[in-house]
This record gives structure tokens, C-alpha cells and sequence, in this order.
């Protein structure tokens, strides 16, 4: 759950603030998930998923419900904080576990599934609340307001209410089988945290995985405030094509994830990387003086459809190489490593990206280290390899 970033800009009005201003709030958020990640896959193989989740949903909807009427910055920052704990305790690390109970012979289109909610609401969210946010007698505080009911209606109540541990608590075996498979991966299959540790591909798993986070959230924070100010575009253009980019990361989400059902997860990993790194590519353009920015609209929605498309896949693969890697013994630990890293380059990469924009007055150079950095990803993904089990 997270502020949709085509609000950036008119939280940038109404608390007088800069692009780094704004995506502090970012670093806010990934730097305390990063921090409490680890503890989260504790406590998710300790006391079971559902408890973690349930205690996260109610974590956010106390922050969903404060958020529009937050009245200074500092008061935006303590609510990120809440967001970043939340994220922790009921974000993908908890339901790529529960899904991975539930789910083994098509885990990866599952996961696709699962990820593409987010990507789904990016691409909806910000044209459904866009009338509210626009208008002048009403702004983004009852925008928010209502994606802030949506959460407790569409979220809170299914997560409390609907929700179940394992197959076992209804009577069925994963997949809905009618008896536990012969072969599978068990519970108990896969590799311990601490030959984790020490493995190579733990380690360039989550360095690539944090530095195409930094990519990703970096382009997703500022995309909205470099279309409007630097591109030109309206407020309404800006929600668009932004709107393009989560539409299309929902369709990559989905891709990625079924076609890693029938290929190396970790091949498929590296090819959507390299997806992500071409649609940074996208966004320069050759010029009498070096490089600049595309400013051209059409140009710029490839650059949203082929990003989006390394964005969506990128998400997904990080998850089911994990599992793929390193299998279900000590699934929760491990994620929680793998997601403090990345949370943090998240975070880095929000963070960066709104401080090099203030700084510089352009987002030329902002831009220029995100592709450098899917570059640096690109590197670490080639490199992961499988772990054997212990």
C-alpha cells in the first residue's frame, strides 16, 4: 500500500516542499520495511503467516485512514514510517510464503497474480480519485480518502476475514489435490539460512534485486513530477501515461510469471532486467551538447510500455528466484534478507533520484545513475546461480 506517486506533485503544493522533500517520505517507508523485513520472516515461520499479515493490514489501515489528515510534513513522514512497518508484516515477503503453500505446480503465474494487484492498482487508482484531486473544492485529501475506504473494504476485511494459513486448514493439499503429491517440495525441502549466508547467490540475488529496485521506485517517484515539469505535460497527460506504465507492468507481472513456470526462473529473471535497463535506455535522446531527455510524447509512452514491462517482470522474478534458489526450509528468513536489501535500495533510489532532480534543476542526471544502476543489476542477475539443498 503506498501514496500513488501522481499525487507528488500536488503534495509538493500543499506542503510547500521540493521533489526531495516528497520523496524522503519514499525513504522513509523502505528504509523502516527494510529494517523490519528480516524480523518478518521470523516471526512468519515462528508464529505462521496469517498472524503476521493480520497484524500488518491493521497497521495500514490505521495509516490509510490518517493520511488525509496529515498537516505538515513531518506529520507525512510519521505515517510513512507506519507504512514501512506494515508493508513488513503484510507485504510480498508474507503472501509469497502463503502462496507458496498453497501453490506448486503454477507458483510462478500464482506469484504473477499476486504482484499484479499492485501494478493493476497503479494503473486504475490514479485516474479513479484523478476528478477528486483535480478539483479545487475537493483536492487530494478526498482522493486519498477514498482509495484509503477501498483499502478497508477490498484488503482489510478479505485479509481478516477470508483468508486461510495452509491447505490443510480446509482439508486439501496445494494445487486443491486430492491427495498430497508424491514429489514436491515439502516444508522441510531447501537450503538453511546460514549456508544461505554464504552462498554467492544469495548475495547477488539481493544486490540485483536492490539496485532494480532503485530503478524502479527512483523512475516510479519522480515520473509524475519530471512529466509535468520538465516534459510539460498536463497534470491529466502526466496521470496517463503514468497510468501506461502500471498498466503495463500488470501485463509483464502476469508474462514473466507464467513463462517462468516453463523455463529457469533466474533466465527468466535476467530477460526481464534486461527489459527494465532497454526502457531506461528509452528515456534519452542524442543532442547537439550530449544526451538529453525525451520529451516527445510518443516517444515517451514506449519508454512507459517497455519500462512498465521490465518493472512488472522484474518484481515478480525477484520472488520465485528466491523459492527456486533456495527452497521452502527456511523460505521467511531468507526473503526477509533478500527484501531488507532490496527495501533499502528502494528507498536509495527515491531518495537519490529527488535529491539529484532539486540540486540540478533536470532530471538528466537522476536518470543517467538509474540506468547505470539497472546496468549494475543486470550484472548480479547473470551471476545467481542454484543452491543445492542441504
Amino acid at each position: 500500500m503506498m501514496v500513488p506517486q501522481g499525487l507528488a506533485p500536488r503534495l509538493m503544493e500543499s506542503f510547500g516542499t521540493t521533489a526531495a522533500g516528497i520523496s524522503r517520505s519514499s525513504l522513509i517507508t523502505f528504509t523502516v520495511a527494510a529494517c523490519l523485513a528480516p524480523f518478518a520472516g521470523g516471526l512468519v515461520d515462528r508464529f505462521g503467516v496469517l498472524r503476521v499479515l493480520r497484524a500488518g493490514l491493521l497497521v495500514l489501515a490505521l495509516a490509510v485512514s490518517a493520511y488525509p489528515f496529515a498537516r505538515s510534513l513531518g506529520q507525512l513522514y510519521v505515517l510513512h514510517a507506519a507504512f514501512g512497518a506494515g508493508l513488513a508484516l503484510c507485504g510480498l515477503l508474507v503472501n509469497v510464503v502463503l502462496l507458496s503453500r498453497w501453490f506448486v505446480a503454477r507458483r510462478g503465474l500464482v506469484v504473477g497474480v499476486l504482484t499484479s494487484g499492485s501494478s493493476l492498482a497503479g494503473a486504475t487508482l490514479p485516474l479513479a480519485i484523478s476528478p477528486l484531486v483535480t478539483d479545487p473544492a475537493l483536492g487530494w485529501r478526498w482522493g486519498y480518502g477514498m482509495l484509503a475506504a477501498a483499502f478497508l473494504l477490498l484488503a482489510l476485511l478479505p485479509g481478516l476475514l477470508v483468508l486461510r494459513e495452509s491447505p490443510a486448514a480446509v482439508g486439501q493439499h496445494a494445487d486443491g489435490a486430492a491427495s498430497a503429491p508424491g514429489s514436491g517440495a515439502r516444508a522441510t525441502d531447501g537450503v538453511a539460512l546460514r549456508r544461505a549466508l554464504r552462498s554467492r547467490t544469495l548475495w547477488c540475488l539481493a544486490l540485483g534485486s536492490a539496485c532494480l529496485w532503485f530503478s524502479i521506485q527512483a523512475v516510479i517517484s519522480q515520473a509524475t513530477i519530471f512529466l509535468e515539469h520538465e516534459a510539460r505535460f498536463t497534470p491529466a497527460a502526466a496521470t496517463s501515461l503514468f497510468s501506461l506504465m502500471f498498466a503495463m507492468s500488470f501485463a509483464g507481472k502476469l508474462l514473466y510469471g507464467a513463462v517462468s513456470d516453463w523455463f529457469t526462473k533466474r533466465r527468466i529473471m535476467l530477460a526481464a532486467s534486461l527489459t527494465l535497463l532497454a526502457g531506461c535506455l528509452l528515456l534519452f535522446e542524442p543532442g547537439g551538447d550530449g544526451p538529453g531527455l525525451v520529451t516527445d510524447p510518443g516517444r515517451l509512452r514506449l519508454f512507459a510500455v517497455v519500462f512498465g514491462l521490465g518493472f512488472g517482470g522484474s518484481f515478480t522474478m525477484i520472488q520465485l528466484t528466491v523459492v527456486e534458489s533456495f527452497g521452502q526450509r527456511d523460505l521467511g528468513k531468507i526473503l526477509g534478507v533478500v527484501t531488507f536489501i532490496d527495501a533499502l535500495g528502494g528507498g536509495a533510489g527515491s531518495a537519490v533520484a529527488g535529491q539529484l532532480a532539486t540540486s540540478t534543476g533536470s532530471y538528466l542526471a537522476p536518470f543517467a545513475v538509474v540506468t547505470l544502476v539497472a546496468l549494475i543489476a543486470v550484472a548480479n542477475v547473470l551471476l545467481i546461480r542454484p543452491v543445492r539443498p542441504d
